[in-house]
């Protein structure tokens, strides 16, 4: 299915052999066995994270200060949601306006926007076809710094429909005599909305997973840093008045809220497209997949892939690319008929030139493997690993051209890449 991409022999390229040479070829192998074994598992297990605000979910046994911090994100992240609708929340303990406010719609085409005192930005994220939606790893930029003891995250996405639903909750006379009563407040069901406990890694690149239905979002994400422990018996005292719909109140501390638009792709209608290209600075295999898929967004099947964090590369390291082709029609064959053409080019300032191609990847019914079958939903995975050490150290695009030869349609992707001096 997938063979050694070395390139068409040129002058430029013909002295990139030797050790460099069988290391990029190992690791070539390595990617094909993977990648045959994913041809016939899911890309993404279902997560097993909340996504909707279900009463009737188990959800997992909290601590006061757990319970505390979930509160402190879940406020902050209503406030900046209704303040996008064009409601202010009154400062506490102030009293509610007479009239409650209308709300606007949802208005979406704007720029991330941050607030509060942690630092957190949106870094990157992917688009692949799920088992039933589409599955989306996005990692998010944090400031370890401030969060020393781990972060409490929170991430609620919503649809103009699901906000202006939320808004109208809020300002109903219900909702306002249910609040004089004490009594737990109406739910709204949200695109996705759930929170959990990290540890934030070293340089402060957080991934996490969601999965969404075609269509445009805001994606709300609350950061705090984790409270510390409570005393020994206080955690079962919490539980008892938790019982009783007492909610603990909201943590002190330090909360930074990102506030950022999602269009996501619609992978079912049947036209070839692709899954975003991820550029990787390596590939491996899992042993056993994990049991938490939103925490290892990168995991799929037996392959684990680490992406590249900035697309900068050495001379002596490897471009590695992986995505997912989708909407290839089965030749008579049975299986698909896809050629993939992988061109380079040098960026020259304001131009680029051409620098060099790989041999087309095959697809078809002399590559792939027997069990391979389009009527039973096979994902169909197209790859590059390509020795660097005869590139000249530059910008670089990657053309990805994916031909269906049976229906005649084709699709373009482009990758752009760095080739640093060492």
């Amino acid at each position: 299915m997938i063979r050694r991409f070395g390139f068409l022999d040129t002058a430029q390229t013909r002295a990139s052999a030797g050790a460099s040479g069988r290391e990029a070829f190992m690791q070539v192998r390595r990617v094909l066995a993977l990648l045959i074994a994913m041809l016939f598992v899911s890309v993404a297990a279902p997560l097993v994270a909340q996504r909707t605000n279900d009463k009737d979910k188990p959800q997992p046994a909290r601590s006061a200060q757990e319970q505390a911090d979930i509160q402190a994100l879940v406020q902050a992240v209503e406030v900046q949601l209704l303040s996008d609708v064009g409601i202010t929340v009154p400062p506490p303990g102030s009293q509610p306006p007479a009239t409650p406010p209308t709300a606007k719609p949802l208005t979406l085409g704007s720029p991330d926007k941050t607030s509060g005192d942690v630092p957190v930005t949106w870094d990157s994220n992917h688009f692949v076809k799920g088992q039933t939606d589409t599955y989306i790893p996005f990692t998010l930029q944090l400031d370890k710094s401030s969060l020393p003891a781990g972060a409490a995250v929170w991430v609620r996405i919503v649809n103009a429909e699901q906000a202006a639903a939320f808004a109208s909750m809020v300002t109903s006379p219900a909702r306002q005599a249910n609040n004089n009563k004490n009594q737990p407040p109406a739910r709204t069901t949200f695109a996705w909305d759930n929170g959990s406990f990290v540890d934030v890694p070293e340089g402060g690149k957080l991934q996490r997973a969601i999965q969404l239905r075609p269509g445009q979002y805001v994606a709300y994400i609350a950061v705090k840093e984790k409270s510390a422990a409570a005393a020994s018996n206080q955690r079962g005292n919490d539980r008892n008045r938790n019982d009783k719909n007492t909610p603990p109140a909201a943590a002190p501390g330090k909360v930074g809220v990102l506030r950022h638009e999602l269009t996501v792709p619609d992978f079912g209608q049947g036209d070839l497209t692709t899954s975003s290209v991820i550029v990787a600075r390596s590939v491996e295999q899992v042993a056993t997949p994990p049991s938490d898929q939103e925490s290892n967004p990168y995991v799929f099947g037996p392959m684990r892939i680490v992406p590249s964090p900035d697309g900068k590369f050495g001379k002596s390291a490897e471009l590695s690319v992986i995505f997912w082709i989708y909407g290839a029609q089965a030749a008579a064959s049975g299986k698909p008929d896809v050629t993939i053409d992988y061109n380079f080019y040098q960026k020259m300032g304001d131009s680029e030139k051409y620098f060099n191609k790989t041999a087309p990847q095959q697809l078809n019914a002399q590559t792939l493997p027997p069990e391979f079958s389009v009527a039973a939903g096979h994902q169909l995975p197209g790859s590059l690993v390509v020795p660097l050490a005869s590139f000249p150290a530059a910008d670089y695009r990657l053309e990805i051209k994916v031909t269906d030869k049976a229906s005649g349609k084709s699709v373009m992707q482009n990758v752009n890449f760095t080739v640093l001096p060492v």
